[in-house]
């Protein structure tokens, strides 16, 4: 140990004190004599037992003596002294303590000599001296010997320890100088760094070299405590700069050599707990960044992919052409030569795949040691040292996501959280070789009494149910049926009176505890703060618990009393627990399987990592995924500017100077973008990282499940859990895929069902009441229902719950957010529908068809399964259809309208000379409320499609007002759109910025969808009843049917501008089939017959009109009041009020009227 202390010191010798020279010119020679001769009953010695300075006599030049006679600073040329005993025969040994650098000579010398400021000890005949800074030996003349004073040396690439160690005392006076320049930044940088760096030079495992560790032994020694903490914060602050700007290259050596030094360092078990208290995880993940270049050159892209590509073809919907068979040569030459450099760059990241493993085993290696929890001889482990740092991190994250100044990089996030992944499972699978009886890591997931039995903190994150304190309250009586939690009573009152009566001072007051929690972290935003979560979190910490064993016939339950405590002050036994006690896993609910699972640490800190997903990795992971739209974007614009430049006439050569100049800046961004875009899918979006978050979507899946069998005990649950389910699902499926098969995943087919499972269940399920999360569940499975594989997996799942979830998309509007809801029973048919095939709107494609800001759907993919579960459920369930079709004509109608108003004012708006904008949020909403339309005509047309009996079977009690309430909206629309010269041709023709979607082709197609499948493909009694409707209600038009066909009136298609085109189906024929014109056409003729007859038959009398529409036949008359009007108006009318309409008497009753025949 003193040995490997010499060897730093000599380091410093050699390199400080040159350095700073100037700082120590007054010690030009400074020498400590320890002469240890012990001249008693030995013989060939004379003078005193303890050897000190002869200050009196013997010395020549100015020298300053220690008063203890045992040190001397010389400050003249050459000066000498002796020291008081004189030895004449035998052998003696001494040694000298030399502090600072210079030619000095120490030796034997008699009594006959004498010195002067040219001549000392080695240049007169009667001494002999010894040289070490020159390695000779001096008696008037001189010759080599000796060797060179060095405490260390090299030897075959390790260090080496020379001489014998120095004693205790020694070393401490040297540290009594020393120790305050170790906390100097610049000289831990420049000197202690290196130094240290050096002697790890030579390679092999950190093990192998134990110098480090009998150097940080003496740190903790021979110097002050605080002056090693200054020291070692300084060094790992140094090894963190270096490692965060260490340059890009192939081999990564500068940043494999300071993890190597970082892991020794933490190898030390007192440094490394020292570290882990007062170091910040905030500064301490950037140890597992890997960086990303931004500079192609740095990574060496150039000569790995010196031939870059991009699309240039694009389908007439404005997706990447992948048929290969249309390239040019020219392209499939550059593709093939980019994918072999791809190939290429991925095989270098392979062959190195030594050197990026022994990086990432470092990065791991260091989380291990962090995470050791066996390293208990000097106080705490450090895996709960790390635990609750962790912990504070998150928090911090969680708490100040307004304040990025505070907030850890997120790009450091996502590679901390996949090194953090690899320690956890490493540990997790240990833990299973030991016992194994517990679950390994691939089945890993967080028992659901982390969340309620207060043991873990979740800070101010929501619950599915709500506010914790709500919950403790209104569930307090499930917590004890299922899971032997009893709330004090006095507790529940306690916090129900501060729910009263708090205000936010008084809030902010009481919330000491949650602030020493916190570790001294930031205060939340105002507009983060909430007094109403801060009792809740108050409420779990101040909480008193009572546990009570499973109850047993003939004895009384047994209670322990517990106490939350903050995060800092728990201890091992609470988080681990003994002694009958659970630890984390205290309150286990009856549901839940009594089997080991993991230490109960990892099982906190794999809760830390879905939450640290969360918060900020998937936001990171979509980020990268810009350079791949910033690619097609650039190649879309490269493309139309080759055509500008083809188009340009040769009598502009400024303009086509100009367009060359916009060809070459393209062209050098698609270069440096594609090679970048090879970089990162080879490594941020890696196989191994994709297998990553596949886990951790597992966990959270198997977690969710888990949770879910504790009926209402799942409302503790906190929101992110369902987060981190659906975006780790949809990373997987948008951004890892580009470059890795999705498809490849071990049992990615099984966890699609079980994700289809989650989805189906819980995106209405009532123990869910936040908005938000309620939300993104309708939007996930919205977004699964579009795409073949995860509709598939939605199919698989058992029918019960198919059913289930049926039912609820089904289910009244007006109980819930219907858009959402809609949007899914759209997917399910689109594909089915009249005209309903395309991925692009078609009047669209009249512009540039790969303009990428246009919008774009999926390719259709519908589900007959789930279209037949819906039409069972709708035929079967009478009050339950007429309550969804009442619902979806209730919002048709409202969203229509709406549109109506908005595209009033735009026009109004667009018409002022004062004023020719439009506000952009006005456009978006209109456009919005046209969608909304379209998509509620669409579920018409499914509904019409699967269950035509809803609406032409009139033994139903509703049917009749349906038809009718139907025809009326549709005549509506009709007469809106398809008028001639009105509100709505003119607000298309503006074709304003945002309302790209507004046309004809989408609206009139949906509505023709109806018209045909009620007037053509019923049978003959449900065709007249949908006519006999269609044509009685006063709005109806011929005309806006012929519109259809472009049949218009002539009078009015001559007062048309020339150069306006009109509408028609025939004008689309990509997606509108014969078959499908064929049926347009027989339900135009059908309805003009038609309508002749009607025109031709009797008119009926004023008189006999219903009073109310004036539009149909007196066909009820009301009990008791005896009023009349017809069914439809009644019907409708008592769906929401009773009283008649004339003279307001209840309506007990209604019957059928016929009127009599004339006398």
């Amino acid at each position: 140990m003193f040995s490997a202390m010499f060897s730093l010191i000599y380091f410093i010798y050699n390199t400080v004190y040159p350095m700073y020279s100037l700082i120590y010119v007054d010690l030009l020679m400074y020498l400590t004599f320890y002469l240890f001769f012990c001249t008693d009953q030995i013989d060939g010695c004379l003078g005193p037992s303890t050897v000190v300075l002869d200050h009196s006599s013997g010395f020549e030049g100015l020298l300053f003596v220690d008063d203890d006679l045992l040190g001397v600073i010389g400050h003249s040329n050459f000066s000498s002294i002796r020291a008081t005993t004189c030895v004449y025969k035998g052998k003696w040994v001494y040694e000298v303590l030399i502090s600072s650098q210079g030619l000095m000579q120490i030796g034997w010398c008699t009594l006959n000599c004498r010195f002067n400021q040219e001549e000392g000890v080695g240049d007169t005949p009667d001494s002999y001296a010894y040289d070490g800074n020159r390695v000779r030996k001096w008696n008037v003349t001189t010759t080599n010997y000796g060797k060179e004073e060095k405490l260390v040396a090299r030897d075959g690439g390790t260090w080496q320890i020379q001489g014998d160690p120095t004693i205790l005392v020694t070393l401490a006076h040297i540290f009594n100088h020393f120790a305050p320049l170790m906390c100097k930044v610049y000289l831990v940088e420049d000197v202690l760094m290196n130094f240290l760096l050096s002697i790890l030079e030579g390679g092999g495992s950190v093990d192998e070299h134990p110098l480090i560790q009998q150097l940080l032994d003496l740190f903790w020694l021979l110097m002050e405590d605080h002056e090693v903490s200054e020291c070692l914060k300084q060094l790992m602050m140094s090894l963190l700069r270096a490692y965060r700007f260490s340059p890009i290259i192939p081999d990564l050596g500068f940043q494999i050599h300071y993890l190597r030094l970082t892991t020794a360092i933490l190898r030390h078990e007192k440094s490394r707990k020292y570290l882990s208290i007062t170091f910040d995880v905030l500064r301490s993940v950037v140890f597992f960044y890997i960086k990303t270049p931004l500079r192609v050159k740095e990574a060496g892209l150039e000569e790995l992919i010196p031939t870059t590509w991009w699309p240039t073809r694009f389908d007439k919907e404005g997706k990447d052409e992948r048929d290969t068979r249309e390239e040019t040569s020219e392209e499939r030459l550059r593709r093939r030569a980019y994918e072999r450099g791809c190939h290429r760059l991925k095989k270098r990241i392979e062959g190195m795949s030594h050197t990026h493993n022994i990086r990432s085993e470092l990065q791991v290696q260091i989380l291990r040691l962090m995470l050791n929890n066996k390293d208990k001889g000097t106080g705490e482990a450090s895996r709960y040292i790390f635990l609750n740092k962790f912990r504070k991190f998150l928090q911090e994250n969680a708490s100040n996501r307004g304040n990025p100044t505070v907030l850890c990089p997120p790009e450091y996030m996502v590679c901390f959280l996949h090194r953090l992944i690899t320690a956890i499972r490493s540990y997790w699978d240990e833990g299973k070789r030991r016992s194994p009886g517990s679950i390994s890591s691939e089945d890993a997931y967080v028992p659901p009494q982390l969340f309620y039995n207060g043991k873990v903190d979740y800070f101010d994150l929501q619950r599915l149910g709500g506010l914790l304190s709500h919950l403790k309250k209104t569930l307090k009586d499930d917590l004890a049926a299922k899971a032997n939690i009893i709330i004090d009573p006095a507790e529940i009152q306690a916090t129900s009176m501060d729910d009263l009566d708090e205000d936010e001072e008084t809030g902010a007051a009481q919330r000491p505890s949650g602030a020493v929690a916190m570790g001294g972290a930031l205060a939340r935003p105002s507009w983060l703060s909430s007094p109403t979560l801060g009792r809740a979190n108050r409420f779990l910490s101040t909480a008193a618990v009572s546990l009570m064993t499973p109850r047993r016939p003939l004895a009384p339950p047994e209670k322990v009393k517990i106490r939350t405590l903050a995060v800092e002050q728990r201890t091992e036994e609470d988080i681990e627990g003994s002694h009958g006690n659970d630890g984390l896993l205290l309150g286990r609910p009856f549901e839940e399987p009594d089997q080991p699972i993991t230490e109960k640490s990892l099982l906190e800190i794999l809760d830390g990592v879905v939450m640290m997903y969360n918060l900020s990795v998937h936001q990171q992971l979509g980020k990268m995924v810009v350079v791949s739209d910033d690619v097609h974007e650039y190649a879309i614009a490269l493309k139309d500017t080759d055509e500008k430049i083809a188009r340009c006439p040769s009598r502009r050569p400024d303009i086509l100077e100009e367009l060359q100049k916009s060809q070459k800046v393209f062209a050098e961004k698609l270069n440096h973008l594609s090679r970048r875009l090879a970089w990162i899918n080879a490594t941020i979006y890696s196989k191994e990282k994709m297998l990553d978050v596949y886990w951790l979507l597992q966990v959270c899946i198997r977690t969710i499940e888990h949770a879910d069998s504790t009926g209402s005990l799942f409302a503790f649950m906190p929101e992110f859990y369902l987060n981190v389910v659906m975006n780790s699902y949809s990373a997987l499926k948008n951004y890892f895929s580009p470059s890795n098969c999705i498809e490849e995943l071990p049992g990615y087919e099984d966890t699609l069902a079980q994700l289809a499972a989650i989805l189906a269940k819980h995106f209405a399920d009532p123990r869910i009441v936040g908005t938000d999360i309620k939300d993104s569940l309708m939007q996930a499975l919205a977004s699964y229902v579009c795409y073949p594989q995860s509709l598939r997996a939605v199919e698989r799942i058992p029918e019960e719950q198919r059913m289930a979830m049926m039912r609820n998309l089904l289910a009244p509007y007006e109980q819930r957010p219907w858009a959402q809801t809609n949007w899914i029973l759209v997917r399910l048919w689109r594909g089915c529908g009249f005209g309903y095939r395309y991925t692009r709107l078609p009047h669209l494609l009249k512009t540039k068809p790969e303009d990428a800001n246009l919008p774009s759907l999926q390719k259709p993919c519908p589900s007959l399964l789930l279209q037949r579960h819906m039409a069972e459920l709708l035929s079967q369930d009478k009050d339950m259809a007429a309550s969804f079709l009442n619902s979806v004509l209730n919002q048709l109608n409202w969203a229509f309208s709406e549109f109506i108003g908005m595209i009033q004012e735009i026009q109004q708006a667009a018409e002022r000379p004062e004023r020719n904008f439009v506000d952009t949020r006005q456009l978006k909403v209109c456009a919005t409320c046209f969608d909304l339309s379209v998509s509620l005509l669409r579920v018409l047309e499914m509904t019409i499609t699967l269950v035509p009996e809803i609406f032409l079977d009139w033994t139903r009690p509703s049917a009749e007002l349906l038809l009718r309430r139907l025809a009326q909206l549709l005549n509506q629309v009709l007469n809106r759109v398809t008028a001639e010269r009105n509100l709505f041709d003119r607000v298309v023709n503006l074709r304003l910025p945002g309302l790209e979607s507004v046309d004809h082709y989408p609206i009139l197609v949906a509505v023709t969808g109806i018209l045909v499948r009620i007037l053509v493909d019923s049978n003959k009694q449900g065709i007249s009843r949908a006519a006999s409707v269609l044509l009685s209600d006063p709005c109806f038009q011929l005309r806006s049917i012929q519109y259809l066909l472009g049949e218009g009136d002539a009078g009015d298609a001559g007062a048309a501008s020339a150069d306006r085109k009109h509408f028609s189906l025939h004008a689309y024929t990509d997606y509108i089939s014969t078959e499908e014109e064929q049926k347009v056409e027989q339900m135009l003729t059908f309805l003009t017959e038609e309508s002749k007859q009607a025109a031709a038959s009797t008119p009926t009398s004023e008189d006999d009109l219903c009073p109310i529409c004036y539009a149909h036949s007196i066909s009820a008359i009301f009990k008791p009041c005896s009023h009349k009007s017809c069914k439809a108006c009644i019907n409708q009318h008592l769906m929401n009020n009773k009283d008649c309409f004339f003279c307001k008497a209840t309506i007990t009753g209604v019957d059928d009227y016929t009127k009599p025949a004339s006398s």
